[in-house]
């Protein structure tokens, strides 16, 4: 994961722990996804999974085509609050799906990826029953698995021996794509359009006799389109000659190149202990407020600051809950720092914002919204006990 080395906000004009989004760095990715699509002639969704913000839908709604969904409440989310009235899609994949899930899918979304022939066959008739009592049309895709691995981290490789994720080639019914439509494929992870041609080269070579008898084909997310460097022209290339190759709609579902860099996790400094080195205690938790820093693993920027040795005062930063491994990282700083100071760690919108949970009782951080050209910084949402209490029993 990246981040910005700075932010354009006064991290004292807000409470901590708190999410800073700023509004003008979100406008920034959206213009580079916004030439992508008009260049490559492909329709870009949100990942909900990655970024669901919903008080910036209205503004990502003006440029992207819709949004993915992992589940019937995102789903909900994506139909409800983004571009309402405007047309724009909802596809919707999961692992497996219940008969309930189903029922409520086929009214929020137009496309719905299965990720087995059974699920397809078990469900197909009822969601052409329950599209037609709509007069819509519901389209049906199947996810396969490419088999080539990209990525580097295990957690986040869905193409890895054993993975449940997708059909491989071996297991694709072609006798049984009765009303089937797309294919869907995601094997990346922040990485650059060289591992998507790799990617595409497997999967023409798998489903070749497949490909022409589908409508679209989605290539999933994990593309860093977004980052500095990252070779725009190469993936325009390979989604232009796609295209014309099979003759399918392409679809591209960034997560992470939607909102990459654009937010910010703002902590106070509570503490500044000695362990082996002194140990700043913050007021956010990290398996609370960036667990990725933990699942991943890896170790969040923070503004100001360097590797350790780098600048004259080194300490390791963690947070208040009783988990010993809260522990963001080893940093350098110009000066010591004390109790009352603030922390801001870069590129906090993707994943962390939507994997916040309340262990130990820890309040999940506010919301804010920063608007560069106003210099307003705008409360968006602030948590406390009630939300605690009301996800228990």
């Amino acid at each position: 994961m990246n981040g910005r080395l700075e932010c354009r906000f006064d991290p004292a004009r807000v409470e901590t722990p708190c999410y800073v989004v700023d509004e003008g760095l979100l406008e920034d990715n959206l213009a580079i996804l916004a030439d992508v699509r008009r260049r490559a002639g492909c329709k870009v969704l949100l990942a909900l999974k990655c970024f669901a913000m919903h008080a910036v839908f209205p503004l990502l709604a003006g440029t992207l085509d819709g949004v993915c969904a992992s589940s019937p409440h995102e789903a909900r989310l994506g139909r409800e609050e983004f571009g309402p009235g405007l047309g724009r899609e909802v596809h919707t994949f999961a692992a497996g799906y219940s008969e309930a899930d189903i029922r409520e899918l086929c009214t929020t979304s137009d496309h719905i990826v299965f990720n087995s022939f059974a699920q397809l066959g078990r469900f197909r008739p009822l969601v052409r029953k329950l599209a037609a009592a709509q007069s819509r049309e519901i389209e049906l895709a199947v996810r396969i698995n490419p088999e080539h691995s990209e990525g580097t981290t295990p957690l986040y490789d869905p193409c890895s021996p054993g993975s449940r994720l997708g059909v491989r080639r071996a297991d694709f019914d072609t006798d049984n794509l009765d009303g089937v439509t797309g294919l869907h494929w995601h094997n990346l992870c922040e990485q650059d359009a060289d591992c998507l041609e790799r990617t595409i080269e497997a999967v023409e070579r798998a489903f070749a006799d497949v490909l022409p008898r589908m409508r679209s084909v989605n290539f999933g997310g994990g593309h860093h389109i977004t980052r500095p460097g990252y070779d725009v022209d190469k993936l325009v290339d390979l989604v232009t000659r796609f295209k014309a190759k099979w003759g399918v709609e392409v679809y591209l579902e960034p997560g992470e190149a939607v909102a990459l860099n654009a937010g910010y996790l703002v902590a106070e400094v509570l503490d500044v202990v000695r362990a082996d080195m002194p140990v700043a205690i913050m007021d956010s938790a990290v398996p609370c407020h960036m667990p990725d820093v933990i699942e991943m693993p890896y170790r969040p920027h923070v503004v100001g600051s360097g590797e350790p040795g780098e600048k004259p005062w080194t300490c390791r930063i963690g947070g208040p809950s009783c988990l010993a491994g809260d522990v963001a990282g080893e940093y350098s700083f110009d000066h010591p720092l004390s109790a009352g100071d603030r922390l801001v760690f870069t590129d906090m919108a993707i994943y962390t914002m939507v994997k916040t949970n309340t262990f130990n009782g820890i309040r999940l951080p506010s919301i804010h919204l920063y608007n560069r050209d106003r210099d307003a910084m705008t409360l968006v949402r602030s948590f406390g006990y009630e939300e605690f209490k009301n996800r228990l029993s």
